[in-house]
């Protein structure tokens, strides 16, 4: 790979970077939070839940944009609107106050969500355009994978101690942060010119719907990955958000400690996420049987909480950070797999619709962990059994070719 392309990739990396520390850097700072805006657990949750479900919606609009106008200027338009709903909450936790801050405080994490649905998901295809090598497009989509994880080991540490200065602090800074990531951005990454084509009218909508559904039906094996993503998201913010309500109302733990003791199964998730990136290259087969290993792991971590109902804060982390090598050993391989399953002018759509599907998980996670936080062996019982259901998806539902060919259908 050349310097100018790791320039490239690096500018293009600060994306999910930032993006994942808009929304994972407030996990540790919720309990604050509900106590500041005098609110419940769940409406606090929803904190979290809106600016994910928002990105649900407008995920799959902005990959039909990206095909259609060009994948770099979608993702600065996005980062824009992800600064301004960030100066919206920050704003609304300075001026008001309690439940008037709150509704404000949604307001903005609802436009962080619009500008977020154009930003992260966007850059997975593009990686796609810029390398030929699949080896190449594999190590960049481990390397984007990286950065996500990165960001979320950094979120509990970095959200905490901003929380210390002023509790809505973690808020305030996303415009800053999406500013660095929007000149990054603007001045290293070199879109690759696309081919010519015939000059034939602009793809509607009708046509892209119809489009998108024909390249489901040839390809079902995607439904499988987007399942899979999605469950994989689920467990991740379920016991993220599980473990910080733990840390502060059971150990007593919070600020800076609560924040590292948060970070060590994601750790895990950002140490596998390369590892993984640079071992599966172009061997398909390999992809698939790191998603069934990691999934399993996933599994029997979730299941070893619920059945050891024990206090031992060191066997908690212990055993999530299991659970987060799991999940490191996925994410790449599934995001391989989509990438070079696909061809480039489909994959604006199709990442879209993966990572609205990721979303969903993102989104619901925290809501049903909030809601189960009083009965947690069922709340692992139900992490264990979805990524039971991941297992059994990677190794049935995924059928890769044979060795490192370079045919289009990663699976079928």
């Amino acid at each position: 790979m050349s310097d100018k392309k790791k320039w490239d990739l690096a500018a293009l990396a600060s994306i999910p970077l930032i993006m994942t520390l808009a929304n994972s850097m407030l996990i540790p700072v919720l309990p604050l939070m509900q106590k500041k805006l005098n609110i419940t657990a769940i409406q606090s949750s929803l904190i979290i839940t809106v600016y994910a479900a928002v990105s649900i919606i407008c995920i799959p609009i902005a990959g039909y944009l990206s095909d259609r106008f060009g994948r770099k200027l979608i993702i600065l338009i996005g980062l824009t609107i992800a600064a301004i709903g960030g100066i919206i909450s920050g704003l609304g936790a300075w001026l008001l106050q309690e439940q008037g801050a709150y509704y404000v405080i949604l307001g903005g994490r609802f436009v962080q969500g619009l500008g977020a649905a154009g930003a992260f998901p966007i850059v997975l295809p593009l990686v796609g355009d810029m390398f030929r090598s699949e080896q190449q497009i594999s190590s960049g989509l481990g390397m984007i994978e990286t950065s996500n994880t990165f960001g979320k080991v950094l979120s509990p540490i970095l959200g905490s101690a901003l929380a210390l200065i002023i509790w809505f602090m973690p808020l305030a800074v996303i415009p800053l942060f999406s500013a660095i990531s929007i000149i990054a951005v603007a001045y290293f990454v070199k879109v690759p010119k696309p081919k010519k084509q015939k000059k034939d009218s602009p793809q509607g909508l009708r046509e892209f719907a119809k489009n998108t559904k024909d390249i489901l039906a040839q390809n079902r094996w995607l439904y499988g990955i987007f399942a899979i993503g999605g469950i994989l998201m689920f467990v991740m913010f379920g016991f993220l958000y599980y473990l910080s309500s733990v840390l502060e109302e059971h150990y007593h733990i919070d600020g800076i400690w609560k924040g590292l003791l948060l970070a060590i199964p994601l750790c895990a998730i950002c140490l596998c996420s390369f590892i993984a990136g640079k071992l599966v290259g172009e061997n398909k087969p390999k992809m698939k049987w790191f998603s069934v290993i990691g999934a399993a792991l996933l599994t029997a971590g979730m299941l070893t909480c619920g059945l050891v109902n024990t206090k031992s804060i060191v066997f908690l982390i212990s055993v999530m950070f299991a659970g987060g090598i799991g999940i490191g050993l996925s994410l790449p391989s599934l995001d391989a797999l989509i990438t070079e399953g696909v061809e480039k002018q489909q994959r604006g759509t199709i990442t879209s619709l993966y990572s609205s599907m990721r979303f969903i998980g993102v989104a619901v996670g925290p809501l049903t962990a909030s809601a189960l936080l009083s009965h947690e062996e069922w709340l692992f019982y139900l992490l264990a059994g979805v990524a039971l259901i991941c297992c059994v998806v990677a190794l049935f539902g995924i059928k890769p070719g044979k060795g490192k060919g370079k045919g289009k259908k990663a699976a079928a």
